[in-house]
C-alpha cells in the first residue's frame, strides 16, 4: 500500500493537498487528527478544518496513540489521511516521561506504515528551516520533529514538500 508524507511550514497548503488527494482516490477516508481543543485558538484552527472535510469522511481523535488507530482503522476500500504528525509530536512532548514514550509510539509508526493494509497521508509541519530555538522544549521539539520526518521519508512511497500552496514531490511519483 502507498504511504505519503506531505510536509510544509504553517498555511503552507499540505492539509488542503492531502484533503484533494484524499478525494481524488475514490476510497472512503478516516480522518486521524491529532490536535486538542484546549483553547479558543486551537478550537477555531479545528472549526476551520472540519468545515473544509467533506461531512461523510469519519473522524478519529487521538492525540497519542496513533499507530494503534491506524492499525484499528486500516482496511482495503479507505484511506487514512493523518493531520497531523506535528501536534502528535507536541502532545508526546508533553507528557511526562516523552522520551519512552516517543521511542515506542515512533518504533511502533515506523514498523507499522509499511505493513498497513490502506493507502496512508500523514500531514507534518517542516519546523528546521529556521532558527535554532532557545529553549530546551523547543530545541527538542525540533529535533525530534526532523529525525521523525527524515525516518519516515526513508518508508514512504512519496514525500512532497508544499510551499505557498504548490506542492514538490521529493520522493516518488509525480503529482
Amino acid at each position: 500500500m502507498a504511504v505519503e508524507l506531505i510536509l510544509g511550514g504553517a498555511r503552507s497548503g499540505k492539509s488542503s493537498l492531502a484533503e484533494e488527494l484524499a478525494k481524488k482516490t475514490g476510497l472512503d477516508v478516516i480522518y486521524i487528527a491529532t490536535a486538542q481543543a484546549k483553547d479558543d485558538e486551537m478550537q477555531n484552527r479545528i472549526l476551520q478544518h472540519k468545515l473544509r472535510r467533506p461531512a461523510h469522511w469519519q473522524l478519529v481523535e487521538e492525540p497519542l496513540d496513533l499507530s494503534a488507530v491506524l492499525k484499528n482503522n486500516a482496511k482495503a476500500g479507505s484511506l487514512l489521511l493523518v493531520d497531523c504528525l506535528t501536534i502528535w509530536l507536541s502532545n508526546i512532548l508533553l507528557q511526562p516521561n516523552w522520551q519512552q514514550l516517543l521511542n515506542k509510539e515512533k518504533k511502533e509508526l515506523l514498523e507499522l506504515l509499511p505493513t498497513i493494509a490502506s493507502p496512508t497521508i500523514l500531514v507534518g509541519n517542516e519546523t528546521g528551516l529556521g532558527v535554532v530555538p532557545m529553549g530546551e522544549l523547543s530545541r527538542n521539539f525540533v529535533d525530534e520533529n526532523g529525525w521523525l520526518h527524515q525516518d519516515l521519508a526513508k518508508i514512504c512511497d512519496r514525500v512532497i514538500f508544499t510551499v505557498a500552496g504548490l506542492p514538490t514531490v521529493l520522493k516518488g511519483e509525480e503529482l
